[in-house]
């Protein structure tokens, strides 16, 4: 269900952000201009939900690639966090951290929930990074990858006709 409240919708521009992903790396989302942009926000490393739905787009990956896709997880967990998660997950992609203002970016995005953590949220961006597609998932259910690979062949069909 895409979120009608609040969660940024087709057609608006992403909002840029730097966040780290380590102690000493930073990710900016101009870093990804040029290519589709799949960003993943997600409530907690180590919840068992968010952990099944990152290993899943770890293992979608090559699936991802063949659209040259970037993917990136934001959570409001710590880099430190991040860095344990992903080493014990096999998790290669980057993981960012909202932590510190706490939840900046998800709610620059419209999905900061109100219990202090990013909403289960998608949102695939185009080349110009603007949202593409926007999907918020309940909290306890994992979104999968389809909607994620229907709407980056939706994005690429589009760019081939223009």
């Amino acid at each position: 269900m895409t979120d009608p409240s609040g969660a940024l919708q087709p057609g608006q521009p992403a909002p840029e952000f730097t966040l780290p992903t380590g102690p000493d790396r930073q990710v900016s989302l101009a870093e990804s201009r040029g290519r589709p942009t799949v960003l993943a926000f997600y409530p907690a490393d180590w919840s068992p939900v968010c952990g099944d739905q990152m290993a899943l787009y770890q293992a979608a990956r090559p699936a991802f690639d063949q659209y040259g896709a970037s993917l990136l997880g934001i959570s409001v967990d710590s880099v430190w966090c991040h860095d344990a998660f992903a080493a014990s997950a096999g998790i290669e992609f980057p993981l960012l951290s909202d932590f510190e203002p706490k939840g900046a970016v998800a709610r620059q995005y419209g999905v900061y929930g109100p219990d202090g953590y990013a909403e289960r949220a998608l949102f695939v961006l185009d080349p110009q990074a603007r949202v593409s597609w926007s999907y918020v998932s309940p909290i306890d259910v994992n979104p999968g990858a389809d909607g994620i690979l229907d709407a980056l062949d939706a994005l690429t069909s589009h760019q081939a006709r223009a």
